[in-house]
C-alpha cells in the first residue's frame, strides 16, 4: 500500500520560512532571523552602570517593618487557633503520660471493674 501525498510528514509553515502568508491566521512573521517586520529605527535604550546599582537598597529596613505590619494585621487570625491547638496538645500529652503510668492504669482498671459489675 502506497502512502498518499497527504500522509507524508511536512515541515510546518514556521520551519519552511519565507512563506509569510498564512491562510488560517493571516500574516506569519517569518522564520529564524527573518521576522518580516519593519526595520527598527529611532529606538533609545537607557541603562544604569552596574557600579551605580543598589539592588538591595533598603531591603533589611523594609523587611523588618513590613513583617511587623503584616503580623500586627494578621495576628488575630492565626494566634487563637495556635493557642487552642497548643493547649489541646499539652492536655493530650499529659493525659497520655498519666494513663500509661502506674496510678493511671490502676484508675483505668478500677473504672473497668465498676462498669463490669454494674
Amino acid at each position: 500500500m502506497r502512502a498518499t501525498p497527504r500522509l507524508y510528514m511536512q515541515a510546518t509553515r514556521a520551519l519552511r520560512g519565507h512563506d509569510h502568508w498564512d491562510p488560517k491566521n493571516g500574516i506569519f512573521l517569518g522564520g529564524w532571523g527573518d521576522l518580516g517586520s519593519m526595520k527598527q529605527k529611532g529606538l533609545t535604550s537607557y541603562a544604569l552602570s552596574p557600579n551605580r546599582q543598589r539592588p538591595l537598597a533598603g531591603t533589611l529596613n523594609a523587611a523588618i517593618f513590613n513583617v511587623a505590619r503584616r503580623t500586627r494585621h494578621q495576628i488575630l487570625y492565626w494566634l487563637p487557633p495556635l493557642l487552642i491547638a497548643y493547649t489541646m496538645m499539652q492536655w493530650a500529652i499529659e493525659r497520655n503520660e498519666y494513663l500509661n503510668s502506674k496510678p493511671g492504669r490502676q484508675t483505668d482498671e478500677a473504672q473497668e471493674m465498676d462498669t463490669v459489675t454494674s
